[in-house]
C-alpha cells in the first residue's frame, strides 16, 4: 500500500449513478437511482424527474419539515428496505451545520447522500524516542468495521451538539478521558472523502484534533466500542498504514494528516503535494 492509496479508496465513487436531492434551490445529497425508485412510492414528499428528487417538505421549523422524511425511514424499515435505525439525529445541510434545513436519522444518512460530520482524536505521547500514538481495536460485535484499528476517540457529530460538547462526551466514553482533559485537544483543521458503499454515498468532513497526553494515562473503553488500546511508537503506525488496510478507512486520512503535519511525511515525499491536496477533495 501507499499513503494515496487510502485516498483514492475513500473517494471511490460514481456520481453518474446517483441523482441530486433537491429542497427549492438546495442541493442536500444524492440518491443512487435505483432508491430513488424506492421511495417514489411517497408521492406527498418525493417529486421524481429523469435527472433529480425533489423534496417537498411543508413547514416552518426544522422539526415540522423533518417530520414525514422519518416517518417514511421508519417504514422502510418496517418494510426491510433499510436494515436498521440508530436514533442519533443528523443535520440535513447544504453547505455547514449552522445552515440545517432537517434533521435525518444516522443510519439512513449514505441513503440520500447527505453531509455528514464527525470529529477524531489523534492521542499522542511524546518520549525520548519521538511520538508515541494511542491506537483503539473495535471490538468484535461492532456493527461496522469490527476488530479494525481505530483512533484514540473517533465519533460522529450529531445534530444540535457543539463540537465542544461532542468532544468531551466522546473522549469520555470512548477512552474514559475527563473533561479538563479533553477540552485540552487542539483542532488541527478537518479533511473531507467522498465514498461510494452499498449504503449510498458518503459526502464526510472530519474535524480533527491532537491531544498529548500525559505518560501515565491509560484510556478505558466506557461504551463497549473498543477492546483494547495500545500506544504505538509512530513508525509502527506508519509501517501498518503501508503494510495494508488494518485501520478504519477513514482512521489512515487522518493519521496521513497528522504524518504530514509532524513531519513525518516530509516536502520532498514523492506523493507529498498529492496527498495534501488530496486530504481535503471538494464535496459535490
Amino acid at each position: 500500500m501507499r499513503y494515496r492509496d487510502y485516498i483514492e479508496q475513500c473517494n471511490r465513487h460514481e456520481l453518474a449513478d446517483f441523482v441530486p436531492l433537491m429542497y427549492g434551490e438546495h442541493k442536500l445529497g444524492y440518491l443512487r437511482k435505483s432508491f430513488a425508485e424506492t421511495i417514489s412510492a411517497w408521492e406527498a414528499l418525493f417529486t421524481l424527474t429523469p435527472d433529480r428528487v425533489e423534496l417537498t417538505a411543508r413547514g416552518d421549523g426544522i422539526d415540522d419539515r423533518s417530520r414525514p422524511w422519518n416517518r417514511m425511514l421508519r417504514e422502510l424499515v418496517e418494510q426491510g428496505a433499510l436494515g436498521y435505525l440508530t436514533g442519533e439525529p443528523y443535520p440535513v445541510t447544504p453547505a455547514g451545520r449552522d445552515q440545517t434545513l432537517f434533521v435525518i436519522d444516522r443510519a439512513a444518512a449514505p441513503l440520500f447522500g447527505v453531509r455528514a460530520f464527525g470529529q477524531h482524536i489523534n492521542g499522542f505521547v511524546r518520549t525520548a524516542d519521538g511520538l508515541r500514538l494511542w491506537v483503539g481495536k473495535r471490538a468484535a460485535d461492532r456493527r461496522n468495521f469490527p476488530g479494525k484499528l481505530d483512533h484514540l476517540v473517533a465519533g460522529g457529530l450529531p445534530y444540535a451538539v457543539s463540537l465542544a460538547a461532542n468532544l468531551v462526551k466522546e473522549c469520555w466514553e470512548e477512552a474514559g478521558i475527563p473533561a479538563e482533559l479533553a477540552r485540552c485537544a487542539m483542532p488541527t483543521g478537518a479533511v473531507t472523502y467522498v465514498a461510494e458503499s452499498s449504503r449510498g454515498l458518503k459526502p464526510d468532513t472530519l474535524y480533527c484534533y491532537d491531544l498529548e497526553l500525559p505518560a501515565d494515562f491509560q484510556p478505558r473503553c466506557t461504551d463497549g466500542e473498543v477492546e483494547a488500546f495500545e500506544l504505538w511508537p509512530i513508525e509502527k503506525v506508519m509501517e501498518t498504514l503501508l503494510a495494508g488496510p488494518s485501520f478504519k478507512l477513514n482512521c489512515n486520512l487522518v493519521i496521513i494528516d497528522f504524518l504530514i503535519r509532524h513531519g513525518y511525511i516530509a516536502p520532498d515525499h514523492e506523493d507529498y503535494l498529492y496527498l495534501v491536496n488530496g486530504l481535503h477533495p471538494a464535496l459535490p
